[in-house]
């Protein structure tokens, strides 16, 4: 990894913001994400963000913090939050921003207890592929203390396979349509392909019922997408 992404964070906090960050994946064309959008305060968050945010409680682990907005303001609200990333550019800029408890780690190394965890912007992503998906469900849990809760959010992104009458062409002997490549490229580096998984509501229901959780969906967003609410059922 080149981190690319941690790059282009440093460079919009140290005001040398010049390009964006632009994304395509195996199905879709060249798409541009906003620095700023990525340094975004509490009122320009999506709505189920914010919704996230409200939900919080207790000891707060958010999961992919990149430049630490939603860390920064559950700090504001006096919560007490750990922020990990994979990205050692994210973990610069959150800590530069304010953040006071990083660390560079991914999720599966994670060990601490949380009553809220926060996987936003797509969390799914992290799994990469429909058969990870209960490893890490499964360590998220190990991850909650009693009546904690995980918050996350994906997309349904069936509709990126519709032709103009609306007929689907997803491949039925492929893997599952939410599983795709993703590239990333800032300032003519090209970062490694990822996989990235985004994960239509009933599935990820499916895959948490397999390892013993509950899952609600607390609100739909504008274009297929959700949040959901994951806790360990009450007995």
């Amino acid at each position: 990894m080149k981190d690319i992404f941690g790059n282009a964070l440093r460079d919009y906090y140290n005001k040398n913001y010049t390009e964006d960050l632009v994304t395509s994946t195996n199905i879709s064309s060249d798409d541009v994400l906003p620095l700023p959008y990525l340094f975004r305060s509490f009122s320009e968050m999506p709505k189920l963000e914010q919704k996230a945010l409200h939900l919080a409680k207790g000891i707060v682990l958010d999961v992919g913090c990149g430049s630490g907005s939603h860390s920064l303001h559950l700090q504001k609200n006096n919560f007490k939050v750990k922020a990990i990333d994979i990205s050692e550019g994210a973990i610069e800029v959150s800590k530069a921003r304010g953040v006071n408890h990083v660390e560079l780690k991914a999720l599966l190394d994670e060990t601490e207890a949380f009553d809220t965890i926060l996987l936003l912007m797509n969390g799914t992503g992290i799994f990469q592929e429909l058969s990870q998906t209960s490893i890490y469900l499964k360590h998220l849990k190990s991850l909650l203390k009693p009546n904690g809760q995980i918050l996350i959010d994906s997309s349904d992104i069936q509709y990126m396979y519709e032709d103009d009458d609306g007929g689907l062409w997803i491949d039925t002997n492929a893997n599952y349509y939410g599983e795709l490549d993703y590239f990333l490229s800032y300032k003519g580096e090209n970062e490694a392909p990822m996989k990235w998984l985004y994960l239509d509501f009933e599935r990820l229901q499916l895959a948490c019922t397999s390892v013993g959780l509950h899952c609600e969906k607390v609100m739909e967003g504008e274009h297929f997408d959700y949040l959901a609410k994951i806790t360990e059922p009450h007995h």
